[in-house]
C-alpha cells in the first residue's frame, strides 16, 4: 500500500467510513479519481481523491497576466486545480440556490480527499443512450440554469468553512482557451500551419469576441455543463431535478457560455431542434433576455468554446496518449458549423474554410 492509500484508508476511518466497502469508479480527463463506498446498512457515497501535487497552481485574485503565465495553465485558464475546497464551497453555494449539487459528508481539502452525497448512477446522456425521452432533462437542465443565473454571483463562495473566489472568465482566459486551437491542432493534423499571416488574422477575429464576453460576464457559470455532469433526480422539482457534478471551476461568466457547454455536447449530438427548444425555453424563463443578442453572443461564444475544446481534445490525444478523444471531433466541427452560419461571423468561417479544412480529415 503507497502513502496516498494510507492517507486515503486513515480518512476514511476518522470520518466514520473505514468499514464502508471500496468500488473504483470510471475516470474522467481530470486528476481526479472516485471510489463508491458501500456501507453495512446499504447506504452508499462517494468518495472524491483529488491529489494537490499532480495540479498546477490555481490563479490568485488579482493577480497579472504575466503572473499567471508564470504559474501555468491552471491560474491562465481560471480553473481550480482540482481543488477540494473550491468544490466544498461551490456545492454549498449551489445548494443555497434551491439546486442539486451533493453535499459534503466529510472533508480533508488540503489533501484533497472528500466523501460526498451519492446522487446515483442516472447520468443524462446515459438516460439518453438508453432511449430515455430527452425532453425533460434538457427542460430540467435549463431551469437549473435560469436559477444559478438569477442569483446575484458573489466574489468568494463560501460554505461550511471552506471559502473559494469566483473569478471573472476575462480576456486572458478566453485568450487562453481560443490559442489552445492554434497550438493543438497543427500537432494533431501536421499539415497545418497557423503561424504568421494566419495567426494575425486569428487574433483580429478574436479579440473583439473576447472583449465582448468578458464585459458581459455577469452569472454564476458552472463551466463543465453537459449531459456527462447532470444527474436525473425526478423526484425533485423544477431545476433540482438535474444533479449537478464536476462544477469545482465554476467562474463568473457571460451567460451564453454554459449553454454552449450544454448544447455543443462533445460527447453525444445535441439535434438542432433540440437546440432550439432548449434557447426558447431559457428566452421564456428569461424575459428579460435580449433574444438576439444573446443568440449572436452564443454563436460567437460557442465558436468561441468549441474551438477551446478542440484543442484540448488534440492536446488529449498528441500529448496525453488518449486516442479517444478524437472520436469526438467531428461533432465539434458540426456544432462549429451552425455557429458559423451565422453573418455576424463570417470572418471566422472564411478563416477556417481557408486555414483548417485539412483539420477536419
Amino acid at each position: 500500500m503507497n502513502d496516498r492509500e494510507i492517507l486515503k484508508a486513515e480518512f476514511l476511518k476518522a470520518a466514520g467510513f473505514g468499514q464502508a466497502r471500496r468500488e473504483p469508479m470510471g475516470g474522467d480527463a481530470s486528476t481526479r479519481s472516485y471510489e463508491r463506498l458501500h456501507a453495512a446498512d446499504g447506504a452508499t457515497f462517494i468518495f472524491m481523491d483529488q491529489p494537490p501535487s499532480m495540479e498546477t497552481a490555481p490563479c490568485p485574485p488579482g493577480a497579472t497576466p504575466d503572473e499567471r503565465r508564470a504559474l501555468g495553465y491552471n491560474a491562465l485558464a481560471r480553473l481550480a486545480a482540482g481543488r477540494v475546497d473550491a468544490f466544498i464551497a461551490t456545492s454549498g453555494w449551489l445548494r443555497d440556490q434551491g439546486l442539486s449539487a451533493p453535499k459534503i459528508l466529510a472533508a480533508d481539502a488540503p489533501v484533497g480527499l472528500a466523501v460526498l452525497e451519492d446522487l446515483g448512477d442516472d447520468l443524462f446522456a446515459r438516460l439518453i443512450e438508453q432511449g430515455q425521452d430527452e425532453a425533460p432533462l434538457y427542460e430540467a437542465a435549463i431551469q437549473a440554469l435560469v436559477r444559478m443565473h438569477a442569483a446575484s454571483p458573489p466574489d468568494v463562495l463560501a460554505y461550511d468553512g471552506a471559502a473559494w473566489p469566483l473569478l471573472t472568465y476575462d480576456e486572458t482566459a478566453l485568450e487562453t482557451a481560443d490559442r489552445l486551437f492554434l497550438e493543438w491542432l497543427p500537432k494533431l493534423r501536421p499539415g497545418l500551419d497557423f503561424g504568421g499571416e494566419a495567426a494575425a488574422e486569428w487574433e483580429a477575429i478574436w479579440t473583439p469576441i473576447r472583449a465582448h464576453g468578458a464585459a458581459g460576464a455577469s452569472v454564476f457559470c458552472h463551466r463543465d455543463y453537459h449531459a456527462e455532469n447532470l444527474i436525473w433526480l425526478p423526484e425533485r422539482q423544477g431545476g433540482a431535478r438535474a444533479g449537478l457534478l464536476d462544477f469545482q471551476d465554476a467562474v463568473k461568466a457571460h451567460p451564453a457560455w454554459d449553454m454552449s457547454m450544454l448544447l455543443h455536447d462533445a460527447r453525444r449530438d445535441v439535434s438542432p431542434g433540440r437546440e432550439a427548444a432548449a434557447l426558447a425555453a431559457y428566452f421564456e424563463l428569461s424575459p428579460h433576455v435580449d433574444r438576439a443578442r444573446f443568440l449572436a453572443d452564443f454563436h460567437a461564444l460557442g465558436a468561441l468554446n468549441i474551438c477551446r475544446i478542440l484543442g484540448i481534445f488534440a492536446r488529449l490525444v498528441t500529448r496525453d496518449g488518449k486516442p479517444r478523444y478524437a472520436a469526438f471531433m467531428p461533432r465539434l466541427w458540426g456544432y462549429l458549423d451552425r455557429c458559423l452560419a451565422d453573418p455576424e461571423l463570417a470572418a471566422l468561417k472564411m478563416w477556417m474554410d481557408r486555414h483548417a479544412a485539412e483539420a477536419r480529415a
